[in-house]
C-alpha cells in the first residue's frame, strides 16, 4: 500500500525508506504556531493533523496521507526551528546540561478529510553542559538551522547527548514503530 508523506523532511523520508515503506512525498504548507494554553503534545498532534489534512485535500479520494510534526520542549517552552543563528545559540544554551522532551505528533488521514489515527511519541534527551565555543562552533556548522530545538541527534550534536529515554528515531523526526502501528491495519489495502 502506497501512501503520501505530507512532509519535505529528508530525515522522515530516509527513516520511512529504511523501514521499507512505499510512499511519495508532498510538502504541506501550513502555519506552525502554538495556540495559547495548548499543551506541547496537543500542539504536535494538531500540526501533524493539519499537515495531513492539507495534503489530503488535493489527493485522490481514499489515498492515505501521513502527517508529522516534531517539537522540542525545554521547561515550558516549545523550541521549533531557529529563526536565525542567535536563536539557535539561545536554544542550545537552554538545552545545555539539562533534560528536555522531544515530541512528535503523527496523523493518518484518508483523503479527502477522514482522520484515521492520531498519536504522539515523547522521548527525553539529556545534554551534557555545553560551553560557549561548542555552541558557537555548532551553530557555525549550519546544522541546527532546519531542526526543531536547533540540533540534529544524528549529526554533529550526537556528542552533546548523554542520555536517551525512549525512541531514538522520534528525535531524528519520526517514531517509526508508532507509524508502523498506525499503518499496519491498512497495509493489506
Amino acid at each position: 500500500m502506497r501512501f503520501i508523506l505530507a512532509s519535505a523532511s529528508p530525515r522522515r523520508k530516509d527513516l520511512l525508506s529504511s523501514a521499507g515503506f512505499d510512499f511519495e512525498v508532498r510538502r504541506s504548507a501550513i502555519e506552525e504556531a502554538p495556540i495559547e494554553g495548548e499543551s506541547p503534545e496537543a500542539y504536535a498532534r494538531r500540526v501533524a493533523r493539519d499537515k495531513a489534512l492539507s495534503v489530503a485535500a488535493s489527493a485522490a479520494p481514499g489515498r492515505l496521507v501521513l502527517g508529522a510534526d516534531t517539537i522540542v520542549v525545554a521547561g515550558n517552552e516549545i523550541l521549533g526551528k531557529p529563526l536565525d543563528t542567535a536563536d539557535a545559540a539561545r536554544m542550545l544554551r537552554k538545552l545545555s546540561g539539562v533534560s528536555h522532551r522531544v515530541i512528535t505528533g503523527v496523523c493518518l488521514v484518508r483523503a479527502p478529510d477522514k482522520v484515521e489515527a492520531l498519536a504522539h511519541e515523547t522521548t527525553v534527551i539529556t545534554f551534557r553542559a555545553l560551553d560557549d565555543k561548542e555552541i558557537a562552533d555548532y551553530v557555525a556548522s549550519g546544522e541546527p538551522m532546519d531542526k526543531a530545538g536547533a540540533y540534529g541527534i544524528q549529526g554533529l550534536a550526537c556528542k552533546f547527548v548523554t542520555r536517551v529515554e525512549g525512541c531514538y528515531f522520534n528525535v531524528v523526526g519520526l517514531p517509526v514503530a508508532v507509524v508502523y502501528g498506525l499503518l499496519k491495519p491498512f497495509l493489506s489495502e
